[in-house]
Formats: C-alpha cells, structure tokens, sequence
C-alpha cells in the first residue's frame, strides 16, 4: 500500500508545478492588463482635454443656434442675472439648458451602458440595443401612435401636454420593460453570455418585424410621426420631464461605475472570473440590468439614438490605450456627454432656422470610429 501511495504521488507530482505555471500565466496577464492602463504622460493631458471639450460642448449648445447668444450673456443667464433680451433668457433656460443637460445625461449613459455590453459579450460591435431593449420601446412608442390610427395617434404626439407629458415615453419605457423582463428572466437561467446576445438579437429582429406590420396597415400621418421619433432627438425633454430622466440616469450610471472591479475581471473570460471568486451570473445580471435602465429611458425620453454607445468606447480605448476599466469607464462618460452635445449642436445648424435629424449626424460622427476599431482589432486586440 506504500508503494502504491508513493507511485500515486510521484504521478500527481508534475501536476502541481502545471498549476502553478498556469496560475502563474494567469497573473502574468492580469499583470499585463493592469500594466496597459494608462501611462503617467497619457494620464496627464487626457482626462483634463475630454473635460474641457465637454465644457465647450456644453456652452456652445446653450449659445449657438437658430438665434446665436453670446456666450458672455449665456454666462450672466446661467449665474441668475438678466440678459440684455428678455427673449434670451427664456431661450436659455426653458429651451436650450435642458436640452445641453438631457445631451450629457444620455450620451454619458449610453456610452457607458455600449462600454458593459462589449464586455460582457466580447464583442467590439456590441451597443446598448443589442439587448433587444430599443427595440422593445421602438415597439411601445408604435403601438401608441401607429395603433391608434390616425387622428388618434397624431393628437399623442401633437399634444403630449394635454394628453399626459409622459405618453410616448410611458409607452417606450413599457415597451423596454417587457424586452428586460424576457432578457433578465433568461440571464438567471443561462450560463454563457453568448446565449443572451442571440436572445437579445432576436427579440429585436420580432419587435422590429412588429413595427413593420403595424407600420404598414397605418395611416401615413400616423407613419409619419412614428418617423419622426425614430429620428432621435434631445430637445423633447422638458424639465418636468428631466426631473424624472435625470435621476434614474444618475443612478444607473453610479451603478455602471461602481461595476469597474467585475467588467475587467471578465476581460479575460468568464471562468478566469469565477477563478477569483466573482459570481459571474450576478455580475452579468447587474449589468444586464443597469444597462436596460440607462438604454430604455434613454430611448423613453429621446428616441433610438445610434452609435454612441458602439463607437465611443472605440474612440476612448484608442485615446488612452488601454483596456483597464477603471480609467475607461470615466473616460467614456465624459466623451459620451461631449460627443451628444456636439452631435446636437451640428444638428441644430447654427444660423439657420433649419435642423437636421439627430441619428444621422451621431451615424456620421461613429460609422467612422467603427470601421476604424475593426480594422485597428486586426493587427491590435481592443478587449
């Protein structure tokens, strides 16, 4: 029985030094990981550059537009004074200030909610909707203007003051909330996130095949204002409504930055998470969910914006080199917040009494940065 015992032993022998080595690989890479956060020089100048281009963002939104105030007067509004127009004061502070302050809100949260989504799945094309959630208030907002026919559906979107302020957002955000009831139900089920991104997928593939069929049986003022929602715009949100979307934004944002901890620890896969004791499934839970309640009242309250929260991630992995959440996770705050608000500002065409659709200067702005971290992902790995 000895020498049985010693034979057993001498062959379980050379396992432990294979552990070891493998532990050993595994520290080495998360060294490694901790090692690409951002350098001392880098540190330096590109947090201070994303905070002032988001001050500038934020006073040339509240200057510039179809009437064009002078910065100095925007100061004096802003500090409680009296313009030097009475209508300027009115164009600041019941116009423009909520419309600069819902921009930062929801660039900020959908940066930071595309930023957990290409994490969790591992994925450089993962967007806060590929959880089927925009898709779920797309649904929503059509059944309330597309299903109740034309004057109907034309009187919710003409006169939301008068048949409740919150209508087409109420309708979305029910609409959300059934696509996270059906995404949450599932993610305490499943255990690979890859499951969750094809059930993601395909609730928006029959929530978008929905919307067509309602859209082709409706009438066209109705299809019309349907269109116009789906164009995506910040200026919709009034302060009554702000008092609502700001809170709920803050506190999923709060949570998407308290999460740094568990987003790079599944940078290097779910089992090396589970190997330091992270509950993946809650982790992946509380992401699911933070990022439906920053993406759905998002879409509530401004419509299905495209391409923040994809392509900025992109743009703040490439600006400070790294893929170390606690610098990122900041980072994409900011450069979402600046980004919504120039993406805005280009929207209104300063000058002209014209506008342009907000989706398709945010499409302009990150189809680019996209295209550019596929093919920057070929020679460099982005996650």
């Amino acid at each position: 029985m000895a020498q049985r015992a010693v034979l057993e032993n001498d062959r379980a022998a050379p396992l432990v030094p294979s552990i070891d080595r493998e532990a050993g690989r595994r520290r080495d890479t998360s060294s490694q990981a901790d090692r690409g956060a951002l350098r001392p020089a880098t540190r330096i100048w590109a947090f201070p550059l994303l905070a002032a281009g988001l001050a500038l963002a934020f006073c040339l939104d509240l200057a510039l537009g179809s009437v064009t105030i002078p910065l100095s007067q925007v100061a004096l509004i802003l500090a409680g004074g009296e313009a030097q127009f009475e209508p300027w004061q009115q164009i600041v502070l019941s116009f423009r200030l909520p419309k600069a302050l819902t921009a930062a809100l929801a660039g900020a949260s959908l940066a930071l909610s595309g930023l957990q989504m290409q994490t969790l799945f591992r994925n450089p094309l993962a967007s806060p909707g590929i959880l089927g959630i925009n898709s779920g208030a797309s649904l929503g907002v059509a059944l309330a203007i597309l299903g109740f026919g034309g004057v109907q559906g034309a009187s919710l979107t003409a006169g939301l003051s008068a048949a409740g302020d919150f209508g087409l957002a109420l309708a979305a955000s029910l609409g959300a909330a059934a696509a996270l009831a059906v995404i949450l139900s599932a993610a305490r089920r499943v255990r690979n996130a890859a499951t969750l991104l094809v059930l993601g997928l395909m609730i928006g593939y029959i929530a978008a095949e929905l919307v067509s069929l309602l859209l082709y049986f409706s009438l066209a003022d109705s299809v019309q204002n349907y269109l116009t929602w789906t164009f995506g715009s910040f200026g919709g949100v009034t302060w009554s409504r702000l008092t609502v979307m700001g809170p709920v934004l803050a506190a999923g944002l709060a949570l998407g930055l308290a999460s740094v901890k568990s987003l790079n620890a599944l940078l290097l896969g779910e089992e090396y998470a589970r190997s330091l004791g992270a509950s993946v499934g809650a982790v992946r839970f509380r992401l699911i969910a933070g990022t439906a309640v920053l993406a759905g009242t998002v879409t509530a309250f401004c419509g299905p914006i495209a391409f923040l929260g994809v392509a900025v991630p992109h743009l703040c992995r490439g600006l400070f080199a790294t893929s170390d959440h606690r610098v990122l996770a900041p980072a994409v705050v900011l450069a979402g917040a600046a980004l919504a608000l120039a993406a805005d500002l280009i929207s209104q065409l300063p000058g002209s009494a014209l506008t342009l659709p907000l989706n398709t200067i945010t499409a302009l702005i990150g189809a680019p940065v996209v295209v550019w971290a596929v093919m920057r992902r070929d020679t460099r790995p982005l996650m």
